[in-house]
């Protein structure tokens, strides 16, 4: 396993900041950020001082039932081959349900969801993590992810899904220890059972990032300074084997550079610290049950190479649209979920949409004021997102314009300009409201 050292997640907002830390063996980019032909300078420059970069997807949803997207593999392999990445990672998460596959509604969560820990869900990802090895240039490690809630009848421990999918496809792991605190806090499931389970050998890198508890649920925000929860896992991690990596998340609420240097310092003296001291010395060793038995109705021969059964990914993506239309258009909560944490999950899921709308489309925001978050809230309460978030920005100003809003004449008519500025041409059979509502703000503009 290559050693990456010390790293930290490369944003647009800290990259003057992030050039500049002592220290920083690589960064990591979020994929679906970038271009591969139009890398950003800050990225460039460091690639020229020797900085490894390795880019992160969060689109591939390799946990869904269908097969990944051969157009979102071809383009995070082109950002690995322009970035000269030794490897590229990704998550154990579905991010869209339905469609064909399910004879419904297609739906996009705009986030990362849990797969349900059972071995049909483990078949299709392994499949599917199959397909994704042999269309990437380099290895593919994947991230085990933070979750809100815990799906009804689940079969496996999170350790041991996670044994499971490395022994029958030899990919390597992405451990984010603030997910497994996340977890511990959330679901009741203990870290260091989790890490007595996985098979160390396979770490490519760790995550690290801080979080906030709120009535008694801990959010993953990657906002706030990582706590010491957090390290002493990373503790009994590093006392188990040393990690060929370990890198810092900030996404939201960026410190001075000051304190992300000081963080560095933590993780580099926690990870130092745990290495002369002999495994499980504060936790206690943890002994790993017995592998779950597999049904008689699994697929035989070797482990992982039949192709999965359509009815499998059939069962599969009806079991992942009913929730994700619970979570985003509304429907009733699927049997044996807990509903309020359902609740939880969906106002998480329309705090991120509209604050990602707000970040690549600074102009709503700007245009429409404070009204800005109680509007997009209020639009994401029953309208699902039907693609990535440049359309879902379109869509609430086609929204509130139809509407007749915003109130003020002169943000309305701002609001006309944007959107028929980047709107382009409108598919056919589109009623005539949003055209009636943008000549009538254009004909009250002349009429001023």
């Amino acid at each position: 396993m290559r050693e990456l050292g010390t790293g930290i997640g490369w944003r647009p907002e800290i990259a003057d900041a992030v050039e500049g830390l002592a220290g920083v063996d690589w960064v990591e980019v979020v994929a679906e950020n970038i271009c591969a032909g139009h890398l950003p300078d800050s990225l460039l420059r460091l690639r020229e001082r020797g900085v490894t970069v390795v880019p992160h997807g969060v689109s591939l949803g390799l946990g869904g039932a269908d097969r990944p997207d051969e157009g979102r593999l071809a383009e995070l392999a082109a950002k690995a081959t322009a970035l000269g990445a030794p490897l590229v990672t990704e998550h154990i998460a579905f991010v869209r349900g339905g469609g064909p596959l399910t004879a419904s509604p297609a739906l996009e969560a705009g986030h990362l969801l849990p797969v349900p820990r059972t071995w049909d869900a483990l078949d299709v990802l392994c499949e599917n993590v199959r397909i994704a090895q042999e269309a990437l240039p380099v290895p593919l490690a994947l991230e085990n992810i933070a979750a809100l809630f815990t799906w009804p009848g689940e079969e496996l421990s999170e350790g041991r899904f996670l044994a499971e999918l490395v022994e029958r496809t030899g990919v390597r792991l992405l451990i984010d220890v603030a997910n497994l605190h996340t977890n511990h806090v959330n679901r009741g499931e203990d870290p260091a059972k989790a890490l007595a389970e996985l098979p160390v050998e396979a770490i490519a890198y760790v995550h690290v990032a801080g979080g906030v508890e709120r009535d008694g649920v801990w959010h993953d925000s990657h906002a706030h300074p990582v706590p010491p929860a957090v390290l002493d896992i990373l503790s009994d991690l590093a006392s188990r084997a040393t990690p060929p990596g370990v890198l810092l998340e900030r996404d939201d609420d960026f410190p001075p550079a000051e304190e992300l240097a000081a963080e560095l310092a933590a993780i580099r003296a926690t990870v130092r610290g745990a290495a002369i001291r002999p495994a499980g010395a504060e936790a206690g060793p943890v002994a790993a049950p017995a592998p779950a038995p597999r049904p008689e109705a699994g697929p035989v021969g070797a482990p992982g190479t039949r192709a999965v059964d359509a009815g499998v990914r059939q069962r599969v993506g009806i079991a992942q649209a009913a929730l994700l239309s619970a979570l985003v258009a509304g429907t009733p909560a699927p049997e044996g979920f807990d509903r309020a944490r359902l609740r939880v999950q969906t106002r998480a899921l329309a705090a991120k949409r509209a604050g990602v709308v707000a970040r690549v489309a600074p102009e709503l925001p700007e245009i429409l004021g404070g009204g800005y978050r109680p509007a997009f809230l209020a639009y994401a309460a029953s309208r699902p997102m039907r693609g990535g978030y440049r359309r879902d920005a379109l869509d609430f100003a086609e929204h509130l314009l139809i509407a007749g809003r915003p109130e003020d004449p002169v943000a309305r008519r701002r609001l006309t300009t944007w959107w028929q500025e980047r709107a382009g041409a409108r598919p056919a059979g589109r009623t005539g409201r949003l055209v009636r509502a943008a000549r009538a703000a254009l004909v009250g503009r002349r009429a001023a």
